[in-house]
């Protein structure tokens, strides 16, 4: 019996692994966050499949579920949407699966940043504008940020930022990135890529909050920050350019 870890993607289901459709497809117990993952990836599930809804759940109660299965000998497939190496909370399980002696293994899945930035059609790292992408949070009253990690000492690096889990305090977040980045700096609100319900808001970090506040998302939203969401690259890559060579394209005589 194995514990299956799945990421689950941002929604769409053929956004999901290889993999993880097969693991879906030939467990017994399926467990999801139903708020997160849409009904279309737990159909995939077989035919007579044990299906648990974890969002109203505690971790105590998740764990009886899995120690059950693991007592039935039970493949379980434990759906977390986007990479669940990102705010997944699949650290705490696994530590108490690794106690029990629980066999359990990780499928990543498509994360929510490269999900939005493929729906808005941009790249996140541009030349002379951004190499770096920070993937980061605001604190929470289930979550509190370590010290250094405040949104504040991350903006000033200028990077792009995808701030997650953060939606309804989009104000907090304005205010700490204004002097670091500008009321000019573009921004892009990405509400359930890749679900029916998508819904991508692009603004400037001096009119982002009028403009989702106009449109009522308070839940499930990721928020990418920087300018490379402006548009125009400054400079073109240099890993193409035609003066530039390397092993794979020797310069030409």
């Amino acid at each position: 019996m194995t514990v299956h870890f799945i990421g689950a993607g941002p929604g769409a289901p053929d956004l999901l692994t290889v993999r993880a459709m097969r693991l879906i497809a030939c467990s017994p117990v399926c467990l999801y966050a139903g708020s997160l993952v849409p009904k279309a990836i737990v159909a995939l599930a077989p035919p007579g499949a044990r299906l648990v809804d974890t969002a109203p759940l505690t971790l105590d109660e998740i764990m009886a579920h899995l120690v059950e299965a693991d007592r039935r000998g039970e493949d379980v497939a434990r759906l977390h949407s986007g990479d669940p190496s990102l705010f997944g909370a699949i650290g705490e399980q696994m530590a108490r699966l690794s106690s029990l002696a629980i066999a359990f293994d990780v499928t990543p899945g498509v994360p929510s940043f490269a999900a939005a930035a493929a729906a808005l059609r941009c790249e996140l790292t541009l030349p002379e504008m951004a190499q770096s992408v920070i993937l980061t949070r605001t604190a929470t009253r289930s979550s509190p940020m370590p010290k250094g990690e405040e949104l504040e000492a991350l903006a000033a690096s200028g990077a792009t930022l995808a701030i997650h889990l953060s939606i309804t305090a989009l104000a907090r977040v304005v205010r700490a990135l204004l002097p670091h980045y500008g009321r000019d700096c573009p921004v892009a609100v990405a509400y359930r890529v890749s679900w029916p319900q998508e819904l991508l808001i692009r603004g400037t970090l001096g009119d982002i909050r009028d403009k989702v506040k106009r449109a009522r998302i308070t839940r499930t939203a990721l928020i990418l920050v920087g300018r490379v969401l402006g548009g125009e690259p400054k400079a073109e890559s240099r890993l193409y350019a035609a003066d530039h060579h390397h092993l794979l394209r020797p310069q030409r005589r």
